[in-house]
């Protein structure tokens, strides 16, 4: 790695940020499937992005989560933070790895200088994929917490839910509780899932509060593209798209230029309100694409970054 990256621990860019009454921008990447992709990923959004100066990135952990594309996850982090000399953070997925095989992610990853890790559990495999035996692995998020922080050097992150986990039956609550001991486990920071509905947010970030919690809640924000697209994304992962949002949308239906506008004028607000109101910051999730991300922080005044 060059001497000149300087590598930052998320945990201490949030404590920075919050000195300085300042806002943390980050942006998420997903690995491409073939050499082409991770080469345009390299040339073209990454470097666009890079130009808004934001505090850090992540890249996703790729179709399957398997050694394979862990791997692919690690050097993408590794050629962002060389070339282009901006921290980035590698997503950890725990679900269906021994720990021998989380300890070995984490060795490569320290040895590339990544310093920063989300941790999942991640979905379950599908197919023909062999469980690992019982007791070899780990069993929710907060173990795979544990276990990076006693790996050491790395500042570790986790995922929350404004609207409760999709596969928690509980309740809402039930989940965000689930979260509370996730950060109870070690977790410095908390990226939530993409949401549409403000108050959501709030609402999560506030029983938490009243619970004690002074860990950062990072919203993410997911510029909508197409119509398709975003009906795509809700399914899976359960998020409510607000009336008034869904008859705009099916307004404009099949022109995805004028619904990329309307992404971009809706997360704008999202964005200034979720400032105005006292987020750390935003994460957005790019789906790989600089435009819609780069008009979006462009539009955000001065005063919601005060």
């Amino acid at each position: 790695m060059s001497e000149s990256v300087q590598i930052q621990p998320i945990r201490d860019i949030f404590a920075a940020a919050r000195a300085e009454r300042r806002p943390v921008i980050s942006f998420e990447f997903f690995p491409p499937k073939d050499q082409n992709g991770e080469r345009g990923l390299l040339e073209d959004p990454v470097p666009a992005l890079r130009r808004v100066q934001p505090d850090f990135c992540s890249v996703t952990c790729g179709a399957g989560g398997t050694t394979t594309t862990y791997h692919k996850t690690l050097e993408i982090v590794d050629r962002i933070q060389r070339d282009h000399q901006l921290t980035a953070m590698a997503h950890l997925t725990c679900v269906n790895k021994t720990r021998e095989q989380v300890a070995e992610i984490l060795n490569v990853a320290h040895q590339l200088g990544i310093r920063n890790i989300l941790a999942l559990r991640g979905d379950p495999p599908t197919g023909d994929t062999e469980p690992v035996p019982a007791g070899s692995g780990f069993d929710y998020s907060g173990d795979l917490v544990q276990f990076i922080r006693g790996a050491g050097a790395f500042s570790v992150g986790v995922a929350g839910f404004p609207e409760g986990h999709v596969a928690c039956t509980e309740g809402r609550e039930a989940d965000w509780d689930r979260l509370r001991r996730k950060i109870d486990s070690g977790a410095d920071f908390v990226i939530t899932q993409l949401f549409f509905r403000n108050r959501d947010y709030f609402e999560l970030r506030d029983y938490l509060a009243a619970r004690g919690v002074t860990t950062p809640i990072v919203p993410g924000i997911l510029p909508i593209l197409s119509y398709r697209q975003i009906n795509g994304f809700v399914r899976k992962c359960g998020a409510t798209l607000p009336a008034e949002l869904v008859s705009a949308l099916a307004a404009h239906g099949d022109d995805d230029d004028a619904v990329t506008e309307l992404g971009i004028e809706y997360a704008t607000r999202q964005s200034e309100e979720l400032l105005r109101e006292g987020a750390p910051g935003i994460h957005f999730y790019t789906l790989n694409r600089a435009r819609s991300t780069m008009a979006i922080v462009g539009n955000l005044t001065k005063p919601a970054f005060s």
